[in-house]
């Protein structure tokens, strides 16, 4: 048999495709059996939760593919960074025990947990390789003089860690805690001799809030104790009234939680730290089934206009139901005790979307007073806007519920 011959042109695209086509990322497909143990061995993983029949799916399989490679070359230990997916058809249990409501959807692991802030950024090679490079980023800046911690930004909340060395189990546990919730907070650690003026009695971690002066919060649990250390420290970094932005509406509003929301304007840190106190003191036991927020007057004057309401009327009070919104009657009503905390009860019992269809209720309306002279017509949801979009994805559960 004689040797086959190639011609040089055709041997020459031959090793130009050798050469040039891009490597097949090793993109990770999840499924009940494997993907506890494939995660909890991952530092990082980015998991895109799809189903074939999405169109927005199919478009971003590429994109993600090409990321994935992208950041292989830079982070080569698959344990370091992973790129995973489900097929949520196939694997619809995960996709329940992950909240999937829309696909695509892409969430961050670390070590096994899942992270609250999913990627939502642009659907970009570059984009999603910039997000993990910043994940990969130490989320701890190290104190070298104890003199920086007199110079902190005081508008945001801060832990500072103090620590004997680097290569410690109190340590470890700390830098865990920072990674997942250095969104939320800033995090310093101190070593060594620099550290030692506040080691006095072992390792420790302190909480500055907010303020100029306020007093130091000391952590007393176990430093090694994951969830202790953690618990405490999102309990001090999450505040029970957040600020909504439109970076953040969308993420706030697919939780599906009501919105219970102080405008103020951005200097008036008097009437928020009332509406604070309020809630903590009336609401705390309703923290799972409304969101209290606050917003900028400035920044949100189409929701204001909505309600007929403009920056000068501020601070005002307003539930968005995602149907309705709902107006509380003054500020300065806050002052009576138990009222706000009706105004939310009054939404879970179907009492406010009641009067938007038939007026007060019977008890609420005075002698001789006739119930149409009260009809009101509560403006239509104007933060439902910010949810996830049907531009970009698709949306398996859309309408919500509301008594």
């Amino acid at each position: 048999m004689s040797p086959v011959t190639v011609r040089p042109q055709r041997l020459l695209l031959l090793l130009a495709t050798w050469v040039f086509a891009p490597t097949r990322s090793e993109i990770v497909n999840l499924e009940s059996g494997n993907i506890d143990e494939i995660l909890n061995h991952a530092d990082i993983a980015l998991v895109n939760f799809y189903a074939d029949w999405c169109r927005f799916s199919q478009m971003l399989h590429p994109i993600f593919e090409e990321a994935s490679n992208v950041i292989k070359e830079e982070f080569p230990n698959s344990n370091q960074v992973l790129f995973a997916r489900v097929d949520c058809d196939q694997h619809s249990g995960i996709a329940q025990r992950y909240r999937i409501s829309k696909y695509p959807t892409l969430k961050l692991f670390r070590n096994g947990m899942m992270m609250k802030r999913e990627y939502r950024g642009q659907r970009s090679m570059s984009a999603i390789a910039d997000f993990i490079r910043q994940q990969k980023s130490n989320p701890i800046r190290e104190i070298h003089d104890l003199e920086e911690i007199k110079t902190i930004d005081h508008s945001k909340r801060t832990i500072v860690g103090y620590f004997d060395n680097e290569d410690s189990d109190n340590y470890r546990t700390f830098e865990r805690v920072a990674n997942i919730l250095h969104d939320d907070c800033v995090f310093l650690a101190a070593f060594g001799s620099v550290s030692k003026p506040e080691r006095y009695s072992g390792d420790n971690v302190i909480y500055k809030p907010i303020g100029e002066n306020p007093p130091d919060m000391v952590y007393l649990g176990s430093l090694t104790n994951f969830d202790l250390a953690y618990a405490w420290t999102q309990d001090k970094c999450v505040p029970l009234v957040r600020e909504i932005t439109f970076e953040n509406g969308e993420e706030l509003t697919e939780e599906g939680l009501p919105f219970l929301i102080l405008f103020h304007m951005k200097d008036d840190t008097t009437s928020l730290e009332r509406f604070q106190q309020e809630v903590a003191r009336q609401l705390i036991g309703e923290k799972g089934t409304i969101n209290f927020l606050h917003a900028d007057c400035d920044k949100f004057r189409h929701p204001l206009l909505h309600i007929q309401k403009t920056p000068d009327d501020c601070p005002v009070i307003a539930i968005d139901s995602f149907r309705h919104m709902y107006v509380f009657p003054e500020f300065s009503d806050l002052s009576i005790p138990g009222k706000l905390k009706q105004f939310v009860l009054d939404l879970h019992s179907g009492k406010l979307h009641r009067e938007f269809h038939h007026g007060p209720d019977p008890t609420d309306v005075a002698p001789g007073q006739e119930t149409e002279d009260f009809v009101s017509s509560p403006p239509e949801s104007s933060f439902q806007k910010l949810a996830p979009s049907e531009s970009r994805y698709t949306i398996l559960k859309r309408d919500r519920d509301e008594l």
